[in-house]
């Protein structure tokens, strides 16, 4: 355990006015501090009238540099990179900067069960929430998705707080401590941020667990070098708990002839995969980190394995849409990196038109190459700009169609799809090029193929 930090509240500054500073300032408001939230581009209004009924005040459109100076904390928001100038300044000053889940678990004695990774977190954290909720268990769920935690610890007290973490949130944490975490898989993503260096990307996923004492545990993926290695390098004072694809483990998750078998406090887990309600091998390994944490937290097998059975799975992750003229839709629009959008070609079975592009975050495409040539036929380009997707698989494919709207991409798949084919959107890049977020994207390809 590293030294407890205590923070001064008389002057807070929240930087950043969206979910998580939103939340940031309510609670410091809730609390009663001094608090004053800069945001550098415009509010929208529904924030900005938030801010106003509950008396906050605030600046849209600039930082007062000399106002935020002044500050004794300072609650960052996670897109707000460490090297933004106003960030540099604060640190110069000596002027603590945290995340908005640092400054939420400073105010909440609750059980945190935490999940972070490159892929499947949003997945697991709803199954994991699912399972919560069968058990009758008193919890909230959100983080990086839904309500941020702040919002949470201002409606009320909770047994356990289910949270989805991401690295740029784990890298502004000092004291936040999980009872529970879980860390499913790490892959580069979000390299732009982390100096294009996968070390520092993994070292800042590796921060869930750095507050954690042998009462807490980390799930974890045996079958990820990146984890097992950084584990080896700097371990942790937690309890390991492994799940494995590959391994049959003593203590933790394996899986044994397409059989779930987690082994916990001398009593042992089964269930059959084919009774998963969500599919494929990604999925599989959701499921045993899901359940693991559902074992630890001592919920009854029997509710385990019927919420692991009627789990309908998660908005803009392989949700199918519609079929039209025998074409299958999906919406993979949560695919914002190359690693999930592998698992998404994985998982097809038809020949396959696949809408790509967005904001590349430093890509290495040459994975998905196997993928494309056994399963795209066509490549749908959506993006402002395209070159390194085309320069990547024009080998690949015969056909490539540069758009610059949802509704063009969606209308030129239309067109290039035959009977018993599948439209898929996953772009494997961010989405705010054309999009606010990749919900916002997910919702337009949908309007979009209902247009059809």
């Amino acid at each position: 355990m590293g030294a407890h930090f205590t923070y001064d509240y008389s002057q807070t500054v929240i930087l950043g006015g969206g979910i998580s500073g939103m939340g940031a300032a309510m609670l410091a408001a809730h609390k009663g501090y001094p608090v004053f939230l800069s945001n550098r581009d415009e509010l929208s209004d529904a924030f900005a009238k938030a801010l106003q009924r509950y008396n906050i005040p605030f600046e849209s459109g600039m930082h007062s540099m000399d106002r935020i100076m002044a500050a004794s904390l300072i609650v960052k928001s996670p897109g707000i990179p460490d090297t933004a100038p106003v960030i540099l300044a604060a640190v110069k000053q000596n002027i603590p900067v945290i995340s908005e889940i640092e400054f939420a678990a400073a105010h909440s004695e609750e059980t945190i069960v935490a999940i972070t990774g490159s892929n499947g977190k949003t997945t697991v954290t709803s199954l994991i929430g699912h399972l919560f909720h069968e058990a009758g268990l008193d919890y909230t769920m959100g983080g990086n998705i839904g309500k941020s935690f702040a919002q949470q610890v201002v409606e009320g007290p909770a047994q356990h707080r289910l949270l989805e973490v991401s690295s740029f949130q784990l890298d502004g944490i000092k004291n936040f401590k999980p009872a529970i975490a879980v860390l499913l898989n790490v892959t580069p993503d979000h390299l732009d941020r982390y100096d294009y260096k996968f070390e520092n990307y993994l070292a800042s996923k590796m921060r869930i667990a750095m507050n954690q004492g042998p009462e807490d545990y980390l799930i974890y993926n045996a079958d990820d070098p990146s984890i097992v290695g950084a584990l080896e390098k700097n371990p942790v004072q937690s309890t390991l708990v492994p799940f494995s694809m590959t391994q049959d483990l003593e203590y933790g998750a394996s899986l044994i002839n397409n059989t779930i078998k987690i082994t916990i406090d001398q009593t042992t887990f089964t269930m059959p995969i084919e009774k998963l309600s969500l599919k494929g091998q990604h999925n599989t390994a959701n499921a045993m980190a899901a359940a693991t944490t559902a074992k630890l937290l001592k919920i009854r097998k029997e509710t385990i394995r019927q919420s692991l059975q009627s789990f309908q799975g998660v908005e803009h992750r392989l949700e199918q849409v519609l079929k039209i003229n025998k074409v299958q839709y999906i919406n993979d629009s949560k695919a914002t990196n190359v690693n999930a959008t592998f698992y998404a070609l994985d998982s097809m079975e038809q020949p396959t038109i696949w809408i790509v592009g967005g904001v590349d975050k430093g890509n290495d495409y040459t994975q998905l190459y196997r993928l494309v040539n056994k399963h795209v036929k066509a490549i749908v380009c959506l993006g402002v700009d395209n070159a390194k997707i085309i320069d990547a698989f024009s080998g690949c494919v015969d056909q490539m169609i540069e758009t610059n709207s949802m509704e063009d991409a969606v209308r030129v798949a239309y067109k290039l799809a035959d009977a018993g084919d599948t439209v898929l959107l996953s772009p494997a890049c961010a989405s705010f090029d054309l999009f606010d977020n990749y919900e916002d994207r997910g919702r337009q390809f949908k309007q979009a193929v209902r247009g059809l």
